[in-house]
């Protein structure tokens, strides 16, 4: 078992046991939603602000947008753990993830921008469309019935990488973050287009003939 692999099932676990009790409650799994991405976006807000203080307001953002992609992650957990899974929860899960992700990237891009790094600035941007496209991929994937969840880059990676970007921004490492985030983003949606086509061929050939 790789130690993605176990790190992700133990997230899991350990998500399911916090939210055994909070299943019988009249929580739903959509207000965990609304609050993940509504923290992710005063996240992005306050970020902005770092021209302030620098230390304020970098950390404060950090620390709502880990807190907001954990409510991200709990929410699947919840409709689990309750039996309250619907086909629109996790449409509006997979879909605010992206939205909650987009907001940052994007408050980092003005920042970028406002300081003159016109490098960081393109990086953030090709993050922004690399970080799409790898769920775009995996859904994409999933529709034609195959496995679209490979690669180096998934949506718990990206997060870790702006969260130790914005901690560490006030001595210069949020460019550093963006411009790892950028190309393992782009190095996963290669990874996947490859992964699809390999599947592909595997059940063509496994196919009877005609």
């Amino acid at each position: 078992m790789s130690f993605k692999t176990w790190y992700e099932s133990e997230v899991r676990r350990v998500a399911m046991r916090a939210m055994s009790g909070l299943a019988r409650t009249r929580v739903s799994p959509n207000a965990l939603t609304a609050a993940g991405v509504s923290l992710c976006a005063a996240a992005a807000v306050l970020a902005t602000f770092e021209y302030r203080n620098e230390i304020l307001f970098f950390w404060l953002g950090a620390g709502i947008f880990v807190l907001g992609s954990v409510l991200d992650i709990l929410d699947g957990a919840l409709a689990r753990a309750g039996g309250k899974t619907t086909p629109f929860g996790a449409f509006l899960d997979s879909t605010t993830d992206r939205v909650s992700e987009g907001f940052m990237l994007g408050a980092i891009a003005l920042i970028e921008s406002r300081n003159g790094n016109t490098t960081s600035l393109a990086f953030t941007i090709a993050a922004i469309a690399g970080s799409f496209l790898v769920s775009y991929t995996r859904a994409k994937a999933e529709i034609l019935g195959l496995r679209g969840n490979m690669g180096i880059g998934s949506r718990a990676e990206r997060v870790a990488l702006i969260t130790v970007g914005l901690v560490l921004a006030p001595w210069g490492a949020l460019s550093i973050a963006i411009y790892v985030l950028a190309a393992t983003a782009w190095i996963t949606v290669v990874q996947r287009i490859l992964a699809v086509r390999t599947q592909l061929r595997e059940r063509d050939a496994n196919q009877p003939a005609g």
